[in-house]
């Protein structure tokens, strides 16, 4: 089992071409990430009128894309630390390949486990807890608004598995484009009527789909 989950996990992260938190300089998305979330944030224009706040995380290329779509969706952005990526410690800006060669035994624990933080960096658990926490705070100060939160690859695949009930694990069978569209919606309900309740309503969706 955890071999399998290591292979799935690998070719994963080989597609990226580096693994990426706050790289020296916290360093911002290059023009054609910038042309993707251009075209994101025209697709979504039309919703400027139901959308009551967008929120970012701190990393500076999420920054960056909140501003764009906060200028068409007429929100300032605001900082919410708990939806920024994955810190990936000593790792951080080096491509899969680096890592590999210069810490291959670190990588190998990591690829194994969900438990197991990269050296300075923080575990998937980790990262779980963390973005659970920050979402609970957005909806506490937002509760019944429509929010754009514009986050990475790791927290949106966490809050994915979790609004599905499915295990973290299931994270590693996600694919997500860049500057895609994910909605999850939130609710109470359950026994008592106080349960947070959420439902995936879209997925990885692209301005190439069909209208929203």
């Amino acid at each position: 089992m955890e071999q399998r989950r290591a292979r799935r996990h690998r070719g994963q992260f080989q597609r990226r071409p580096h693994l990426r938190k706050r790289a020296p300089g916290d360093v911002g998305a290059d023009r054609v990430y910038n042309l993707q979330v251009r075209a994101t944030a025209d697709w979504l224009a039309p919703l400027a009128g139901a959308i009551d706040a967008v929120i970012t995380s701190p990393v500076r290329r999420t920054r960056e894309s909140a501003e764009i779509l906060g200028e068409l969706l007429e929100h300032a952005p605001k900082v919410e630390d708990g939806i920024a990526e994955m810190e990936f410690g000593v790792w951080d800006g080096l491509s899969f390949t680096q890592i590999q060669e210069q810490y291959a035994d670190d990588l190998d624990s990591w690829l194994g486990s969900l438990d197991h933080a990269p050296t300075g960096g923080e575990s998937f658990r980790t990262v779980e807890a963390r973005v659970l926490e920050g979402r609970d705070r957005i909806i506490a100060e937002h509760t019944g608004q429509t929010v754009v939160a514009v986050s990475h690859v790791t927290p949106i695949k966490t809050l994915v598995a979790d609004a599905l009930g499915a295990p973290l694990d299931a994270l590693y069978k996600m694919e997500l484009s860049p500057a895609s569209v994910t909605v999850i919606s939130y609710y109470r309900g359950g026994y008592g009527g106080n349960e947070l309740l959420s439902s995936l309503r879209l997925f990885n969706a692209r301005p190439t789909d069909a209208p929203l």
